[in-house]
């Protein structure tokens, strides 16, 4: 008895790991976008200056800041100041 429970478990356990899903790999434009070390381009720099001001985040804007980290935080900012326009209540 005690070599059937232990072969039904190590079966348990197998069906477990064949069942597990992973996420599909990562395309090249992804890996491409998660390492890019292209400083932001002057068009970025403005927007993430003035959106920086007008959310009074002047921390936001930093000169040295990578391409896609400038496109994150000019979402964030857009983002914020969409919330902020709205009515208190809908906060």
């Amino acid at each position: 008895m005690a070599v059937w429970g232990d072969r039904r478990r190590a079966d348990l356990g197998d069906l477990a790991l064949m069942s597990r899903r992973f996420p599909p790999p990562w395309s090249v434009e992804e890996l491409a976008a998660m390492s890019d070390t292209r400083p932001m381009t002057p068009e970025q720099a403005a927007t993430l200056k003035q959106l920086a001001k007008v959310a009074y985040e002047l921390d936001a804007f930093k000169p040295n800041l990578r391409c896609a980290e400038a496109d994150i935080r000019i979402a964030m900012l857009k983002a914020k100041l969409k919330l902020l326009d709205g009515p208190p209540h809908t906060l």
